[in-house]
């Protein structure tokens, strides 16, 4: 939602002031420098994104343009999540918490948080955890050091479609000198024309350093930076997970568990010791 308004301030702003200033807006529809700049930028990305990258750029886009950071109410409903899980070992053992482990959906405790299941990458990485507690097969630091290695993977990952994207914007501007040029070489095949023909094909050939300039720095590295930022939140969220994970399997008490995961939260995001209180008190009467 955010990034279409932004791109509409971006793009209404700057055709907006060029019209302020009484600039011909007819001059600015140049559909053939508008081919030649994002073909060629297309072109560049076909080659820079191997084999599924280029599925992950299309993930990426789709991220920027919607809004999957976790909210407040996102995080409060996964560290009383955390909490009832964590209270279930310490009372029952780890062990009876894996007919919950083996279907998250059909599980008493995980199908009451619809907004924890919908994040598909975070059930994967609380389950894979859980098992390890489960069947008992890696201690504290083991399951610390594993969990951080899955961390680390995500955010390379994460990582590729940003750069990719960000390296087609830093080709932009370059492009646009491309289609610039094109049309000087249009200008002087025409320069027995009269002055106002040969002025339409520079100002035509201006435009294309002008395109890739504005979609370079104006759409294209900022809805970068977008994925990039969203990619940080979501890692946070796994993160909050991991540290709650690790503290119990440590030993420590539920309520100190959630704790733990709750100062890995964004303070923006992050749920007050008060509101984590109430939502811990509703689970233990229920």
């Amino acid at each position: 939602m955010f990034t279409i308004l932004g791109i509409v301030v971006v793009l209404g702003c700057v055709i907006g002031g060029f019209a302020f200033i009484n600039g011909p807006m007819h001059v600015l529809f140049q559909p053939g420098e508008l081919i030649i700049i994002g073909g060629a930028a297309l072109g560049s990305l076909l080659i820079s994104a191997p084999g599924k990258a280029l599925g992950l750029v299309g993930k990426g886009l789709g991220a920027a343009f919607g809004s999957s950071a976790p909210t407040k109410a996102d995080y409060l409903d996964l560290l009383k999540m955390q909490y009832e899980v964590f209270q279930f070992m310490r009372k029952n053992g780890a062990v009876a918490l894996d007919e919950h482990v083996q279907d998250f959906d059909k599980s008493a405790i995980f199908s009451k948080y619809p907004s924890f299941l919908k994040r598909h990458h975070a059930v994967e990485f609380l389950r894979d955890a859980l098992k390890q507690i489960v069947n008992g097969t890696a201690s504290a630091e083991e399951l610390d050091t594993l969990l951080d290695t899955e961390l680390d993977t995500h955010h390379e990952e994460h990582m590729i479609p940003v750069g990719l994207i960000q390296k087609t914007a830093d080709a932009l501007p370059g492009l646009g000198i491309v289609a610039a040029v094109l049309g000087i070489i249009v200008t002087m095949g025409s320069l027995d024309a009269g002055p106002e023909e040969i002025g339409h094909h520079i100002a035509a050939a201006l435009v294309g350093t002008f395109l890739g300039v504005l979609l370079s720095y104006g759409i294209l590295n900022p809805v970068a930076t977008n994925i990039e930022v969203q990619g940080a939140a979501a890692a946070k969220y796994l993160r909050c997970i991991k540290d709650g994970v690790v503290a119990s399997q440590r030993g420590t008490s539920p309520i100190v568990a959630v704790e733990f995961a709750r100062k890995a939260i964004f303070e923006s995001s992050r749920p007050s010791s008060d509101e984590l209180d109430e939502a811990v008190r509703s689970v233990k009467s229920a």
